[in-house]
C-alpha cells in the first residue's frame, strides 16, 4: 500500500526547491506510487513528436513533466502563503480533514 500523500489533484502548490524554486500552479495529477505530481507551467520539457493523423506536422511540443511531491508546497488559501499540511479527525463527522498548520484553516 501507498502511503498518504499531503497533495491532491486541485490543488495550488509551489515549488520550494530545485530549478522551478518559486514557480505557482495547479496540480493536475498525482502519480501515488512514485510520489510525483503534474502542475500546470512547471517543469516544461519539450517533446518530439513524428507526424501522425492528429498531429500532421509533428515537430516540438511543450509539455509538463512530472516533479517530486518533496519538492512542492501547499499554498494557503487564506493568504496565498507556502503552508505544511496536516491531517485530523473531525469530531462531529468522524472523518479524516486536511488543514493548513498556519492558519489552522479546513483544506477542501
Amino acid at each position: 500500500m501507498a502511503a498518504k500523500l499531503k497533495i491532491k489533484k486541485g490543488d495550488n502548490v509551489v515549488v520550494i526547491s530545485g530549478e522551478h524554486k518559486g514557480q505557482k500552479g495547479e496540480v493536475k495529477s498525482v502519480q501515488i506510487e512514485k510520489n510525483r505530481a503534474i502542475v500546470t507551467g512547471v517543469n516544461l520539457v519539450s517533446k518530439h513528436t513524428k507526424p501522425s493523423a492528429q498531429n500532421p506536422e509533428g515537430g516540438i511540443v511543450k509539455k509538463e513533466a512530472p516533479i517530486h511531491i518533496s519538492n512542492l508546497m501547499l499554498l494557503s488559501p487564506k493568504d496565498g502563503k507556502a503552508t505544511r499540511v496536516g491531517r485530523r479527525v473531525n469530531a462531529e463527522t468522524g472523518k479524516i480533514e486536511r488543514y493548513s498548520k498556519k492558519t489552522s484553516e479546513i483544506l477542501k
